[in-house]
């Protein structure tokens, strides 16, 4: 046992391989943790959300002028649980012409939402009102941030003390039951869990089962929405947490088996001394673990740390509540480490074990006999500085670990390709989604008297182009609702609608729709629909819509049964001046303002953060890997650095010596994972616009140009150079003497 602590210590005393050892380590094991909460929250995020607050299977407003406390509270013997009744009623917010409009606001009166039975509710940001003019708000897309003050239509105000989130959507907001009743109570809330609550028809007879009048909300309706998103962001979760997951195997397998093969003659020298197979067996094992855990757990806590915004994110992209530290995939990030430790070092331990005595001692960090004596020469034959030419047929001295250093640098360059393809093609998407109103320079607003705009705007100098678009419910037979409908009045061809099939319409009759529409419809391009309030639409193209929406585009003609209001989308002539354009206009009791092109979305700003986040990882656990390799090999290789010092190289020349040994590596590295990358990104990308239950225009998928792919290829060279900058000034700095003496 002693000879095995001898050896273990003295493995350790390699400062440098043990830091590299338990920094790869510790990245990859945060990788994986961070790929299992990612696996985690992309599989059945809802499901799992609405069972940790124990969601209300339906929730029912009863009508307080006809309803008592009383009788609405009689209704929880026909659940399995019920709660409730809380007040409710509305609050309505007084517009600011500075800030966003706020609709009215359902709140509840609820002291504590968080602990009760049903529907516990997840605070978010600050805490619980406790007194009259305190509101909690829940986190949707209106953003009202804790401390912002609600004037109310009232007279009184509002302070938001809080934000969080409700799975069963009960409510918009929730104050004290005192400031319900000074908002003035319209109704009572009843919330039920029923042991049959996982059929349309089931939840139907409940609603029936409460009596008439009662409004009621079922949770499959709140399922089928949440999981239109969920299905949008599953296959991007799903490729970073493979792509974590097969990086960290990757760099934990790889700096193990070099690490256990780089002891070969320290291992001789044991055996020498008399250490016995099996000890060399565990020495090794040991040699490599402990290093491993420690970096495993260092990991754990790094996945922990960042798993608090990570989940964060992803609960705001899902629309559900954050995940907490989740014990099975620490306890499994651990296990799996172990696991790959163990099974990359066994080969070699074993190999070591069998290797006989005067072998190890022989050999040392020697490669084979023979291997790398092609790259050698074709190497030599190049007009490069020698020492460039060196360090270029290093690799091919251990195939294996080239190979595993080309995996690593291709997993991470096609890391990069993803995201930053994902990133463009996101923003494509919604500059598609709002082109139709950028692609306007003047936007005239309805007039409340109903005179048309038309012939002020064909004689005002400087006028273009210009059309009217309003929205109208269609009736369509086949759909239980009204589609939701956009009418036009005058040639929108060039207002840029994305079409993805077909034509733009050019007359009334004919109608352009959503990949949603045709989709629910079960209709085709040349198709004719029908519908109460119009006559028969010929459906000539499919146009790209951003929500998956039964989304139609007709011309005002073809529904003669609405008067939609219009507003007029302006093109300026090239050269003309808008702001006196504007001004020509208000003098002509035109009310018109400049098209404005709105900023990113919030669900692109969350996905950038977490693209942003997942990919330094990945790529630091890349570089991380290259730089294992490296310091191994350069390890490996002291005494030959030793003796080209003695020759004549430079300290300069020794670290381009170092660095160009990872030249061929991170090209063929680059080259590889930018196809990789790409393939990534066509799958995710429709996939994700698929789960979404729409199609994306060619434009928003083939987003790389060659230009940027050029780049993308040369950024597994950087990454690798990168990786090689501090061995090679480890090199650089080594003395003569010291490196001769070492073997």
């Amino acid at each position: 046992m002693s000879a095995i602590r001898t050896v273990v210590r003295g493995a350790q005393r390699r400062r440098v391989s043990t830091i590299v050892i338990i920094a790869a380590t510790t990245m990859a094991v945060t990788a994986t943790v961070l790929a299992g909460l990612l696996l985690a929250a992309s599989s059945a995020p809802f499901a799992t959300a609405f069972a940790r607050q124990n969601g209300a299977h339906l929730t029912a407003l009863f009508d307080s002028a006809r309803t008592t406390r009383e009788q609405a509270a009689a209704t929880a013997s026909q659940a399995g649980q019920a709660i409730g009744p809380f007040p409710v009623a509305t609050a309505t917010v007084k517009q600011d012409p500075h800030n966003p409009p706020i609709p009215p606001l359902k709140v509840v009166g609820r002291a504590n939402p968080g602990s009760d039975p049903i529907d516990k509710v997840t605070l978010l940001a600050g805490r619980w009102a406790r007194t009259t003019g305190e509101i909690v708000v829940a986190r949707t897309n209106l953003m009202i941030p804790t401390g912002t003050t609600l004037r109310l239509a009232n007279g009184s105000t509002l302070t938001v003390v809080g934000e969080a989130r409700s799975l069963s959507q009960t409510a918009q907001g929730w104050v004290t039951p005192d400031e319900v009743a000074a908002l003035g109570q319209t109704g009572w809330q009843m919330l039920y869990r029923y042991a049959d609550a996982g059929t349309e028809a089931a939840m139907t007879a409940h609603r029936t089962a409460l009596g008439p009048g009662v409004q009621a909300q079922s949770w499959l309706q709140v399922r089928d929405d949440a999981g239109h998103r969920t299905r949008l962001y599953v296959p991007l979760l799903s490729a970073f947490g493979l792509i974590g997951l097969a990086l960290a195997a990757l760099v934990i397998g790889n700096v193990t088996a070099g690490t256990v093969a780089s002891a070969t003659r320290r291992i001789g020298v044991m055996k020498a001394l008399g250490l016995t197979p099996a000890q060399v067996v565990r020495a090794c094992l040991a040699q490599a673990l402990i290093p491993g855990l420690i970096g495993a757990v260092l990991g754990i806590i790094a996945g922990d740390l960042l798993a608090v915004p990570l989940t964060a994110d992803v609960a705001d992209l899902f629309g559900t509540v954050p995940m907490s530290v989740t014990p099975w995939v620490d306890a499994a990030a651990i296990i799996a480490a172990v696991l790959v430790i163990a099974a990359t070092a066994a080969p070699a331990a074993w190999r070591a074990a069998r290797l006989r005595t005067v072998d190890a001692l022989a050999v040392g960090r020697t490669p084979h006999h023979g291997r790398g004596r092609v790259a050698a020469r074709l190497a030599a034959r190049t007009r490069l500085p020698r020492p460039v030419s060196l360090g270029l047929a290093q690799p091919f001295t251990r195939p294996a670990r080239l190979l595993a250093m080309l995996l690593t640098i291709g997993i991470g360059t096609a890391a990069v390709t993803f995201a930053i393809g994902l990133a463009i093609s996101l923003r494509q998407v919604q500059a598609a989604d709002q082109k139709p109103d950028t692609s306007a320079d003047v936007l005239v607003a309805p007039d409340p008297g109903g005179t048309d705009p038309r012939a002020v705007l064909a004689a005002a100098p400087g006028t273009g182009q210009f059309y009217g678009r309003g929205p109208a419910d269609i009736a369509v037979d086949g759909l239980r609702e009204p589609a939701r409908g956009t009418v036009t009045s005058g040639d929108a061809r060039w207002a840029g609608y994305e079409m993805l099939d077909g034509r733009w319409y050019t007359a009334p009759g004919e109608a352009v729709v959503s990949t949603g529409f045709l989709t629910a419809t079960g209709k085709h391009l040349g198709d004719t629909v029908t519908g109460a309030g119009h006559g028969p639409l010929t459906l000539v193209g499919e146009v790209f819509d951003g929500s998956a929406n039964n989304h139609l585009y007709t011309d005002v003609a073809s529904i003669p049964g609405q008067k939609p209001i219009l507003e007029w989308y302006v093109k300026l002539r090239p050269g003309t001046d808008r702001t006196a354009y504007l001004e020509a206009l208000l003098s002509k009791h035109v009310v018109a303002e400049a098209t404005r092109t709105e900023g990113l979305d919030g669900t692109l700003i969350v996905l950038d953060s977490l693209t942003a986040l997942l990919t330094a990882l990945l790529v630091s656990v890349a570089g991380l890997g290259v730089l294992n390799a490296v310091v191994l090999d350069s390890r490996d290789r002291v005494h030959d650095i030793g003796v080209h010092k003695s020759v004549g190289m430079t300290p300069k020349q020794t670290a381009a010596m170092v660095v160009a040994s990872v030249g061929i590596p991170g090209l063929i590295g680059g080259l590889a994972g930018v196809p990789a990358g790409l393939l990534l990104h066509r799958w995710a990308l429709p996939a994700m616009a698929h789960g979404a239950g729409i199609r994306l225009p060619r434009t928003t998928v083939d987003v790389f140009a060659p230009g940027l792919l050029a780049v993308l290829a040369l950024a597994g060279l950087v990454l690798a150079a990168a990786g090689a900058l501090l061995p090679a000034g480890w090199a650089a700095r080594t003395r003569t003497a010291v490196a001769l003496r070492t073997e």
